[in-house]
């Protein structure tokens, strides 16, 4: 198998993240909202910027881009995820594919976002230097990943399931592996790219009722396989008593969550 040649990227990560598309959608992606205009505010997103956001799923930062003038394009695994953001933004260019084998040619935009991505691919280090292949020089680039783990609640779902799982692959994508500012920054250089800012942001998940936490914490392609493993019944029931003690007094739900991004420059 070749290095950059890793089931888990595309095929097993479409399919896990199509699963539960429109609750994504509908019920979780909303919570990155922040996330989202950080990013696009960091570097600059205007009109006619050529955009490039990898790992777009459903296409909602895709759509505040274009709603700021850009002209977007997306890539995701996940068909599923692709159709609800043609329908977001009619007029982008949506793709199904890799992001370690990017469809696009050399140059070709002024800025590249990856929102929680590359961590998950299967060679993050040819994944980044394919974004930043595409992207041109003097371009920009926003890597936004999980902020610290240390002590963020969102943290406590996945650690509610981690007992019941077999042991990961060695080699398996790890979500906080871009998370440190100073191996972040490392990850950047590494590619070529030039560090100019780190930035923050918190976007906690808040869902008016149980019945809405529930779908929109068990809409993520990681739960999903982890469904596949363990049974549905078994997952929501876990993150059922697990989010309890996230519930407000008016019956409400917030979970705080945090994230870390990288703004650069391509040389």
């Amino acid at each position: 198998m070749a290095e950059n040649e890793n089931p888990r990227t595309a095929t097993a990560n479409g399919e896990y993240w199509g699963a539960r598309a429109r609750d994504w959608a509908n019920f979780q992606e909303g919570t990155l909202r922040p996330v989202f205009q950080a990013a696009l505010d960091h570097s600059g997103v205007g009109p006619t910027t050529r955009l490039l956001d990898i790992g777009c799923g459903a296409g909602m930062a895709a759509a505040m881009a274009a709603d700021m003038g850009a002209l977007v394009t997306g890539l995701d695994a996940s068909g599923a995820m692709l159709e609800i953001a043609k329908e977001r933004s009619p007029n982008g260019d949506f793709r199904q594919g890799d992001m370690e084998a990017l469809p696009f040619e050399d140059h070709r935009f002024d800025v590249t976002i990856a929102i929680n991505a590359l961590q998950y691919a299967g060679n993050p280090h040819i994944a980044l230097t394919e974004a930043c292949r595409v992207t041109r020089p003097g371009g920009k680039m926003v890597i936004v990943t999980w902020g610290s783990a240390e002590g963020m609640e969102a943290t406590r779902l996945n650690a509610s399931l981690q007992p019941l799982l077999p042991p990961p692959p060695a080699d398996a994508p790890a979500p906080f592996a871009l998370s440190d500012e100073s191996e972040l920054k490392a990850f950047a250089r590494n590619a070529g790219l030039e560090p100019l800012e780190i930035f923050n942001v918190d976007a906690p998940w808040t869902y008016p009722d149980e019945a809405t936490a529930i779908r929109a914490v068990t809409s993520p392609g990681v739960v999903v396989r982890a469904m596949g493993i363990l049974g549905e019944e078994l997952v929501t029931e876990t993150y059922r008593k697990t989010i309890a003690q996230f519930r407000q007094q008016d019956g409400s739900y917030s979970i705080g969550a945090s994230f870390r991004g990288l703004l650069a420059r391509r040389d």
